[in-house]
């Protein structure tokens, strides 16, 4: 059976289709006139072999959790789908608009969109104008939904994979979300659609695995 998250392109599917667009962009236009912008194709062939170029949701609710404040998260939908459902902490920056956004070269930046094709562009524009810190949140919006918001519950198995479901599912409960039923996840039930969600609870919660991608503490800013 086919599952949402089957059906959704993976990280590195999008950024080839989007390392494809920007071939063509390179022959016959560049849509960031006055960006001048320069790509080293063996260095970021590198980066997404190695996947080291996305953050999972289940670390960016760990960081969020935890308060951490050593990242921007930049969510690239329109203002309408922002003001709908966003992930707590993420600045609306519309990918149009991402290109002169005030971002420092030393930041840790998470993106996401609905799925993953924003994200992707967003990616390799900023990697092509020399941001070593960019991420792309692995799924987006709709991963975040399907892992954080709505974890579906394993099949039996060792208690280990149940402790984990357990610490999911209060996660889920930090952020206003409930877990799917066994019986959902049996019939390929996707999870719920966004609705607007109560602000995180100040309640304690076990934080998800934290990713090895950036500084503890927040590093100085250089200029943009």
């Amino acid at each position: 059976m086919t599952t949402a998250a089957g059906r959704r392109l993976t990280v590195n599917q999008v950024l080839a289709l989007v390392a494809l667009a920007l071939g063509i962009l390179a022959l016959f236009g560049n849509p960031y006139r006055g960006h001048r912008v320069s790509v080293d194709t063996r260095e970021l062939a590198t980066i997404v072999g190695r996947e080291v170029d996305h953050v999972t949701p289940a670390e960016l609710a760990g960081w969020i959790i935890a308060g951490d404040t050593d990242y921007r998260l930049i969510d690239l939908r329109s203002p309408e789908e922002f003001t709908r459902y966003h992930i707590p902490t993420a600045e609306n920056v519309p990918i149009a608009q991402l290109a002169d956004y005030p971002l420092a070269r030393n930041e840790k930046i998470v993106l996401y969109s609905e799925g993953g094709i924003h994200s992707a562009q967003a990616w390799f524009l900023l990697k092509a104008r020399r941001y070593p810190g960019a991420y792309i949140l692995r799924g987006g919006l709709e991963g975040w939904n399907d892992e954080v918001l709505h974890p579906a519950p394993p099949a039996p198995g060792p208690p280990r994979e149940m402790a984990a479901f357990e610490r999911a599912v209060q996660v889920s409960r930090f952020f206003g979300g409930a877990p799917r039923s066994a019986a959902d996840t049996l019939a390929g039930v996707a999870a719920p659609a966004f609705a607007p969600a109560p602000a995180p609870t100040t309640a304690r919660a076990p934080a998800a695995p934290v990713s090895p991608a950036g500084p503890k503490k927040k590093a100085k800013k250089e200029g943009c």
